[in-house]
């Protein structure tokens, strides 16, 4: 069976801390795909909150997810710290990609745990269509 492989970009420009709480486990004991996801969500609304932006604030616009992706490399369990890093690439007219990294943070190192991507696009929720990028965005989502 083929497997996807992300290829990280190598550097991250924001990053946040967060633990694994007992609602984040699934049937499993552990963290589950749709965890996954809204923790990536909290990372990604942060990070651009960072930039001066939301999800539905960019400009006059919102984003839209267009994919996403997962790569699991370990397990994240109740209690673990993680952290996530956040940076944002592969810019065109329509959108760009974020890539996240998720490491369990113990006192000796930082384990991977995950790594994604999500393909995001400026959309204009109240005519239900894409917008093209400004200059202006792409500069301020690419520090």
């Amino acid at each position: 069976m083929n497997r996807i492989k992300i290829n990280l970009p190598n550097q991250f420009n924001f990053a946040i801390q967060m633990q694994i709480r007992v609602t984040d486990l699934n049937y499993g004991g552990h963290v589950g795909n749709d965890t996954i996801l809204s923790l990536l969500q909290e990372a990604r609304q942060q990070f651009l909150q960072s930039k001066g932006y939301e999800e539905l604030k960019v400009a006059s616009y919102g984003l839209i997810m267009a994919d996403a992706m997962v790569e699991y490399k370990r397990e994240l369990n109740h209690k673990d710290s993680i952290k996530i890093e956040v940076t944002a690439s592969d810019f065109d007219k329509l959108g760009f990609d974020l890539y996240y990294k998720v490491l369990i943070v113990n006192t000796e190192e930082e384990v991977l745990a995950v790594k994604a991507k999500t393909g995001m696009m400026l959309y204009d929720y109240h005519a239900k269509k894409k917008v093209s990028l400004s200059d202006e965005i792409i500069e301020a989502l690419s520090y």
